[in-house]
């Protein structure tokens, strides 16, 4: 396993020239191109299908929306899932199919059992039967259809080596050459302590903190992290100004992606603060209001 690591950590390093070269868009590096901010599908088309499955990300797809958002955590046997919650009961059948498991944490339970699970029913009948993907199988549905993702390390303090594992299967599955971290891979977190493993593991992949750091403190994220993630309700022009003030890792501005938009006025307000990305629940209605990519 350790030589598998080193492997992956390799290719990502020998990607890291590709971001230290000079780029003249002071707003967005390659990630979004125009004068739009960039649309992002939250845990896929969330508000169409249910979220974080691989029928989400098809209808993400279907829509013309080709970056998702998607929240990683790891079962009892170590299998790295998609989901959102820590606790299975909202998006499947756990209670009733293993109704003495209280609380139902997915820490809890292993893949196989994980795998039983009916994560559509709750969201209407015609997705009864649809599972939590593994992220393995989520990986290939999202190359299958040439989608780019920005991917949440969710609950790292609950699952210790979560960030390497992530790696690992990004590694095995094709994305962490140059052509993936060049524009199809942000690697997201809540935990500033995720990303700067992440960052040390593997520099050549981008990462964005989640939250709305003070002004004050963002010269400490930006040696590890290439952008910052907030609340929409949480930000102003001033506030995405003085981020975008700061270089990231790969000498390029920090970016600021606000989550979570699904109004038309929201968005439009939003794009006049600066964004360079919007993730929301309704893509259509967000890129319509923006007339964005």
């Amino acid at each position: 396993m350790y030589a598998r690591v080193v492997a992956v950590v390799c290719t990502a390093l020998l990607g890291a020239a590709a971001f230290l070269l000079p780029h003249n868009d002071a707003r967005a590096g390659d990630v979004a191109e125009g004068p739009a901010p960039l649309v992002i599908g939250h845990r896929g088309a969330a508000a169409y299908a249910p979220e974080n499955t691989l029928a989400s990300i098809d209808k993400a797809a279907a829509m013309g929306v080709f970056w998702v958002e998607n929240d990683v955590q790891r079962t009892k046997d170590g299998e790295l899932v998609v989901i959102h919650d820590d606790n299975l009961g909202r998006t499947t059948n756990v209670k009733q199919l293993f109704p003495g498991r209280s609380p139902w944490k997915v820490k809890d339970f292993t893949a196989a059992e994980i795998a039983r699970l009916d994560a559509g029913s709750w969201f209407g009948h015609q997705y009864a039967g649809t599972r939590v993907p593994t992220l393995t199988q989520y990986m290939r549905e999202v190359e299958h259809n040439h989608q780019k993702l920005l991917l949440e390390i969710k609950n790292p303090q609950l699952y210790p080596g979560i960030e390497r594992e992530t790696l690992k299967v990004l590694g095995n599955e094709g994305w962490l050459d140059r052509r993936h971290l060049a524009g199809r891979l942000i690697v997201q977190s809540f935990s500033a302590d995720s990303l700067r493993i992440v960052h040390d593991l593997a520099p050549a992949v981008r990462t964005a903190l989640l939250g709305t750091p003070l002004v004050a403190d963002l010269h400490q994220y930006a040696a590890f992290t290439d952008g910052i993630n907030p609340s929409y309700r949480t930000i102003s022009t001033g506030y995405v100004t003085s981020v975008h003030a700061f270089k990231g890792p790969h000498g390029r501005p920090l970016t600021v992606f606000a989550w979570t938009v699904d109004d038309a006025a929201v968005a439009r307000r939003v794009e006049r603060y600066g964004v360079d990305g919007v993730i929301t629940n309704k893509a259509d209605v967000v890129r319509a209001a923006l007339q964005a990519p």
